[in-house]
């Protein structure tokens, strides 16, 4: 409360001050996050709130609000471009070292290492760090490729980047796996990697069998001539669509005009109840219940 009434009655000249605060407090009052801390909705408030100040764009208290509202999104590679695109932080090593990781997590080292090349070329400060980043990265990878060249020793001619990042084959031979059914491989790389989920169930493909069918003929639509294809106008909307009969659904009509059926038996007469067709026991040693 103290710092919602901070913000709403604030007159300063570093309105940022306060949401740093504000976000600082959050984290370490609330560091598992959950429904108790709200930390996304407070994130996503202070980027409303601070947008267009230009005067915060080389801050890097700025930058961090940005990337820790990156971190809150799905897509934090959408953010990272944005921010490139307004150049906001663009000066700091901080945002070229956050987006590097998150290439290099997803597999995408090409693209990791042209993003820290991008910052050391705009000197980003402090670029000792930078470039101790950098130099981490290669290490990285040189390990990874190392271990690559002994598993398969073909790739001589490829760089490091090459031989550490999976590179999809083009115009290759798929060769079919299982022995029942046959199934295609799949090989996905760079960022279209994505995590298997082991409750999701995978449906089987059909076998692959080889028809007897003659040759045909694949059909060109630009040699064979007719009518041009009309085009289409937008044209406004006069109603909304009749929405279609439903078949259980009744119309409306005047309430008393149903009528009650009548009974055929007369209420005043007491129908006879039919005699049971078994004779029920009962214990004569038994004391009857006393009331």
């Amino acid at each position: 409360r103290e710092f919602e009434a901070e913000i709403r009655f604030y007159s300063g000249d570093d309105p940022l001050d306060v949401w740093d605060r504000y976000i600082k407090w959050t984290e370490q009052t609330f560091p598992q996050g959950g429904k108790d801390g709200n930390l996304t909705a407070v994130l996503e408030r202070a980027v409303r709130a601070l947008h267009g100040q230009q005067r915060y764009y080389k801050d890097p208290r700025y930058l961090n609000l940005w990337l820790k509202f990156g971190d809150c999104c799905k897509e934090p590679l959408d953010v990272y471009s944005y921010l490139r695109s307004q150049e906001i932080g663009t000066t700091l090593a901080l945002l070229y070292i956050t987006w590097a990781e998150v290439l290099e997590a997803r597999g995408s080292f090409r693209k990791a290492d042209l993003i820290f090349q991008e910052g050391l070329q705009c000197k980003a400060e402090p670029l000792d760090k930078l470039q101790a980043h950098h130099k981490q990265f290669q290490a990285r990878v040189s390990r990874q490729a190392l271990l690559a060249l002994e598993e398969s020793p073909d790739g001589d001619n490829m760089s490091l980047l090459d031989i550490a990042e999976p590179q999809r084959s083009s115009l290759a031979d798929l060769k079919g796996r299982g022995k029942k059914t046959v199934r295609a491989p799949i090989s996905r790389v760079g960022d279209a990697i994505k995590a298997m989920n082991p409750n999701r169930s995978c449906q089987p493909q059909a076998s692959l069998q080889l028809s007897n069918t003659p040759s045909f003929a694949v059909f060109d639509e630009n040699s064979v001539p007719g009518p041009e294809i009309p085009i289409l106008t937008a044209q406004s909307w006069p109603a909304p669509p009749v929405p279609r009969a439903k078949e259980n659904e009744l119309s409306a009509g005047p309430w008393n005009s149903g009528r009650r059926p009548r009974s055929t038996v007369n209420s005043g007469m007491e129908v006879p109840h039919p005699l049971p067709s078994f004779t029920p026991y009962v214990d004569e040693s038994a004391q009857p219940q006393m009331m």
